[in-house]
């Protein structure tokens, strides 16, 4: 399983590139600006996920900017960075110009961070034929458990999400071929994480740290 195109800086902020074009997701504290976003990917609207800042970094004046549903009038202050605003609904498929999308429900099962009823979404992007999961902020819901996929992107850092232990019972259930670790080291979770997730990921998974900070 080839994961070269796949990069992790800050928090959640995640860039896929393949035939497909250049995906951000969550684009967070970039130091760089590369304006070169032909997709980004949003998945909630908590400050370290809806950057205006980083949407404007990433951004160039064809980018198609991806938000929940639910989203829809807050993402108009990024209007002025992306060429168009898609909205999406949880539980869904479609192509997003020529970029294929399956939306998955990201929430908590018990804490109040993350509600089901908010309609926030975890993608599943078919990048170069495989099926990278972006699992957003979740725990190891019903529907993240019937997730299928090449390669899993969760969070690990707990308080808002799984931790460490409850990402790797995740990523045990569902299987991928590679699964990395995000949402750790900065704003919430140790950079020690990241190596508990990976002690308790079973084989034949494999995991890759591929967190810049």
């Amino acid at each position: 399983m080839v994961t070269e195109n796949i990069e992790v800086f800050t928090q959640s902020s995640i860039r896929l590139k393949g035939r497909e074009g250049i995906v951000y997701a969550d684009p967070f504290r970039m130091r760089e600006e590369p304006k070169d976003a032909d997709y980004i990917l949003i998945t909630h609207d908590h400050y370290d996920h809806f950057s205006l800042e980083d949407i404007g970094k990433a951004a160039k004046a064809e980018t198609i900017l991806v938000v929940p549903e639910k989203m829809r009038g807050k993402a108009q202050e990024a209007a002025k960075f992306v060429g168009r605003i898609v909205t999406v609904k949880p539980g869904t498929h479609q192509d997003v110009d020529g970029l294929e999308l399956e939306t998955v429900p990201a929430y908590n099962s018990l804490k109040p961070f993350h509600p089901k009823h908010a309609g926030w979404v975890g993608y599943i992007v078919r990048i170069d034929g495989q099926r990278i999961y972006i699992a957003g902020d979740t725990d190891a819901t019903k529907e993240a458990k019937a997730v299928r996929c090449d390669v899993a992107l969760v969070p690990v850092g707990g308080t808002y999400t799984m931790n460490a232990k409850k990402a790797a019972e995740l990523i045990n259930t569902i299987k991928p071929s590679v699964a990395i670790p995000i949402h750790y080291g900065s704003i919430v979770g140790k950079k020690e994480d990241a190596d508990e997730f990976a002690a308790n990921v079973k084989p034949p998974v494999r995991v890759e740290i591929k967190m810049l900070g």
